[in-house]
């Protein structure tokens, strides 16, 4: 994985900028986008143009600045803009005029434009004519978290990749190496904090580090309470006792640990819930998909692994109905005037009479 720079030799950066990888070798997650890549690297066989799609802090415009480095461009060559704030056909028409001279010291300038769908109609019209007729000296990378708002005149001229969310075992790692290396020997990261920290962060790199810095603050050993305390995670316990209570068709004592949740500690509950909705679908791939059994205990603790089980083997109460009801509590929470309403209404629908 990349190596933080000393910090007596450089001013303090987050940590995602601080362990963003600086070459093919040490990107994650992305195999398919690095296979192709460095193939077209070795083979001289660079297209005049990309357009790579994924969510935020999947490693876009990381991933763009390995293949300029990769290709040998300077770093004076490198032009990088946020679209979401130059966005206009006079931004596009001062591109279009930088294009046309040739690079300082390298064989390519190299143009990254971030937050592509961000433009104008008539910036991506002044754009179309530069990439339809590209001087040999220019590259581009276009990076998008909205391919549908990316015309397609503008896809077709470009080669596109498509990047994935990292996988929870992949954040994971990431988690527990990075807090190796920023304390060695000094804080103790058990599978159950690595998770924590990797399901917050919700498939994107620079949220799971970010979450993590703000851990790092911590100067004793990380427990479950600093998370809770630090980033709003939910206890175990509490997490443990409402799947049992659901389980177990306690309508009242899942009602009422939410409410406990909400009144009694700062867990954030749109958070807890996402959670849940983890473990629950984990429930119902060691009930239905045997062949997940494996990944799911290489990826958890085996207590864990071992109380789901149980509930998959004697739960009627947690089906795909259960978990289609909390996929739309989550989502609908961000929409109300108090969070525990849309979970209690999923509670509600699932477990009882409405």
């Amino acid at each position: 994985m990349a190596k933080k720079a000393d910090s007596q030799e450089r001013a303090p950066v987050s940590l995602y900028r601080a362990y963003r990888p600086s070459n093919f070798e040490e990107v994650r997650g992305q195999e398919h986008v690095v296979a192709v890549l460095k193939a077209a690297v070795k083979d001289q066989k660079v297209a005049h143009a990309y357009l790579f799609a994924g969510g935020r802090g999947t490693g876009k415009t990381s991933m763009a600045r390995i293949l300029a480095r990769a290709l040998g461009t300077d770093e004076q060559d490198i032009y990088e803009m946020d679209a979401a704030s130059n966005r206009g056909i006079d931004e596009m028409r001062e591109l279009r005029e930088g294009v046309s001279t040739l690079p300082f010291a390298s064989r390519y300038k190299f143009y990254i434009i971030d937050e592509a769908h961000a433009l104008t109609k008539d910036a991506w019209g002044a754009l179309l004519k530069t990439l339809e007729e590209p001087p040999s000296h220019v590259i581009f990378v276009l990076a998008t978290t909205e391919l549908d708002r990316v015309p397609e005149t503008i896809i077709s001229r470009c080669q596109v990749f498509n990047f994935k969310k990292p996988s929870l075992e992949i954040l994971k790692k990431l988690v527990r190496d990075v807090a190796a290396q920023e304390v060695p020997g000094n804080k103790s990261f058990g599978p159950n904090i690595a998770e924590a920290i990797a399901l917050m962060g919700d498939g994107s790199f620079r949220d799971t580090l970010g979450i993590l810095q703000k851990v790092l603050t911590v100067e004793s050993k990380i427990t479950e309470e600093d998370l809770i305390r630090l980033v709003g995670a939910p206890s175990g316990v509490i997490e443990r006792d409402f799947i049992k209570s659901i389980a177990d068709g306690k309508l009242d004592v899942a009602v009422a640990l939410v409410e406990e949740l909400v009144s009694k500690t700062d867990t954030d509950l749109k958070i807890f819930t996402f959670f849940v909705i983890n473990k629950i679908r984990m429930v119902l791939l060691l009930r239905f998909s045997p062949t997940m059994e494996k990944q799911l205990t290489d990826e958890n603790s085996e207590e864990l692994i071992n109380f789901l089980k149980d509930i998959a083997k004697t739960s009627k109460c947690i089906n795909s109905n259960l978990l289609s009801e909390l996929l739309r509590a989550y989502m609908d929470m961000g929409k109300s005037p108090l969070p525990q309403i849309p979970l209690e209404l999923a509670l509600y629908r699932a477990l009882g009479e409405v």
